[in-house]
Formats: structure tokens, sequence, C-alpha cells
């Protein structure tokens, strides 16, 4: 079972009480697919519940015009405020944790539920084994549509025994834009979203041919490296909190680089 991700993501990462304001201009600039996370150190998830809620009650959308995914933190990715009982078995957690993103969202069910990174910054483990198991009964009972993996290196994927619909990675135009992992996930059929696009890649971006192309095309900078992101087969997010900028960045799927602009872009680091 799949679900259509919009093409453009937004992101409600490190927005605290501005959570519910930023989500709601997101809606009204455009975006349809909201990335959150059951994670109170970095995500207000009922925040974005509240926008939701505001965007239905004025009927600016309906759930079913929505992709939105959350995510389960393992208990040392946490601060105070888990989502859970710590003390209950990993299924148990994720459980919980699910159950708590949807009353948070007011629905039954999210369109996907990620693993907000493995147990291990080395392998794939038996705990994340126990954690996407139990994230596998969650899509079968239809409480999300599917499952993705978060913040993992090509080693973690090698070694799952089942293929995620999503993987979502901060990525770095210094290794190649996450080459080896985007190269995995079109070779497996899956979709690479890509975090921190902007934040991650300054230096590449200040870069003159950078400049030079945006100029050529008479665009920004961000709409450029969103464009490119797409055209390299990656499912983007962006966090702005600027209701002019998320416009702007919308407008970049109107926005198709030559083929040689991609090619040197991709080539700048890495």
């Amino acid at each position: 079972m799949t679900s259509s991700a919009p093409q453009f993501l937004y992101g409600t990462a490190w927005k605290e009480d501005r959570t519910a304001e930023c989500v709601s201009l997101a809606l009204k600039a455009g975006f349809r697919g909201i990335d959150t996370a059951n994670q109170r150190k970095h995500y207000n998830e009922v925040g974005v519940g509240e926008a939701l809620q505001k965007a239905y009650s004025d009927g600016l959308v309906k759930r079913d015009d929505l992709f939105l995914q959350t995510k389960f933190t393992y208990q040392r990715g946490q601060d105070h405020r888990l989502p859970y009982d710590p003390t209950a078995p990993l299924a148990k957690q994720v459980q919980q944790s699910l159950a708590s993103s949807l009353e948070h969202l007011d629905t039954e069910y999210v369109d996907s539920f990620v693993l907000h990174g493995p147990a291990s910054g080395y392998e794939w483990t038996a705990d994340d084994d126990a954690v996407w198991n139990a994230m596998r009964a969650e899509r079968e009972k239809g409480r999300t549509r599917v499952i993705g993996v978060s913040n993992v290196s090509l080693g973690h994927l090698q070694q799952m025994a089942d293929t995620p619909a999503f993987v979502q990675n901060r990525c770095y135009a210094q290794l190649g834009w996450d080459r080896e992992i985007r190269t995995f996930c079109r070779e497996h059929g899956i979709v690479y979203q890509g975090f921190s696009l902007l934040t991650a890649n300054v230096p590449v971006l200040r870069h003159p041919l950078v400049q030079e192309i945006a100029g050529h095309m008479k665009a920004g900078i961000a709409q450029v490296t969103f464009a490119f992101a797409r055209q390299i087969g990656m499912l983007p997010l962006t966090g702005t909190t600027s209701f002019e900028h998320m416009q702007q960045d919308l407008s970049s799927l109107a926005l198709t680089l030559p083929q040689e602009a991609v090619e040197a872009i991709e080539s700048l680091a890495g």
C-alpha cells in the first residue's frame, strides 16, 4: 500500500509556539504535505493539529487533501516530555507514540510513519527490528498508510529486511547531495526526502555558478535549489517561517533547470 506524497513537504521542527501560525501560513500558501514528529524536544505536534483544525473549520482544506507524516523517536532523542511509557517494551512505545500523534493531529490515520533515526549510528539493531515490526503492525491496522526511516546510512538500509516507502535525510552537498543514499533509493523504488537543503549547504549555494544559474533563470537561490533537488529525484522539505518564502519555494515547482545546470550543481561539492 502506498501513500502518494505531494512534490513538496513543509517541515515543522524548531518552531515551538509559532508552530500553529507557521503551519496555517504554509497551508494558505498551498502546501499540502506536513512533516512533524512526536518529539516535543524539537517539534510541537499539538500546534500542528491546531493549525489543521483551523484549516478544516475555515474550509481551506479537507483531511483527504493532505499528506501528514509523523515519526517515532527513541527515548535518547527525547527530553522529559515523552509520548510513551519508557518502561514499556519498544513495540508498546511505538503504539503509544502513534496513538498520541493521531490524537494531536485529530485524525484516524497518518499517511506516513517514520522511524526518526536508528538506535545505533553504525548498524541496524535488534531494537530497530522490534520498532520496525511494530510500525508494520500499525500499517496493517490502517493507522498509517506507509512507513519509512530517517537519518540513516547506506549500511542501515542494506541491513533492513524490509524496504521503506520513504527515506528522509539531512542532505549535504559535500556528500554529493547524499548520492549514495539517493542511488540506493532509486534502485529500490524508495522516495528520498531531503531536509536542510538550504541551511546545510550555504557555502555551495553562494558559489558563483549557482548565482549565475539563478540569474539566468530569473529565480532565487532557494527556488533553484528546490528545483535542482526535485530534478535529481528528491522530495524536498522546507521549514521557512516566512509566508513570502513559502510562496517562492512552492513556485520552484514550475521551474525546470537545464540538464547542464543540474549536473553543474550536483558536481560542485562531491
